[in-house]
C-alpha cells in the first residue's frame, strides 16, 4: 500500500506541476515523502525478519491438547464436508 500511495502522490505532484498549481504540487510532494518513508520502514522490517527470541528464563509453552477448544452445539462441524 505504501508503494501504491507513493505512485499516486508522485503522479499527483507531476499533474499539479503541469497544471500550474504549486500549492497542491507541494502537498502531493509532502505526501510522497511520507509514503517513501513508510515504504523504507516496511522494507527495513521485512529485511530484519522475525527477531523476537525469548530468553532462557522463559519456559516453552505446553501444548494445548485440545483443552481450549470452543464448545459448539452438537451437529455438523464447521470444518467438515456434508
Amino acid at each position: 500500500m505504501a508503494l501504491w500511495g507513493l505512485l499516486w502522490a508522485v503522479a499527483g505532484t507531476v499533474a499539479f506541476v503541469m497544471a500550474g498549481r504549486p500549492q497542491w504540487a507541494a502537498a502531493c510532494a509532502a505526501l510522497a515523502a511520507v509514503a517513501l518513508t513508510d515504504l523504507a520502514m516496511v522494507i527495513r522490517h521485512i529485511h530484519q525478519g522475525p527477531h523476537y527470541q525469548p530468553g532462557r528464563n522463559i519456559p516453552p509453552y505446553e501444548p494445548d491438547h485440545g483443552r481450549n477448544e470452543i464448545r459448539r452445539p452438537a451437529g455438523r462441524r464447521r470444518d467438515s464436508r456434508p
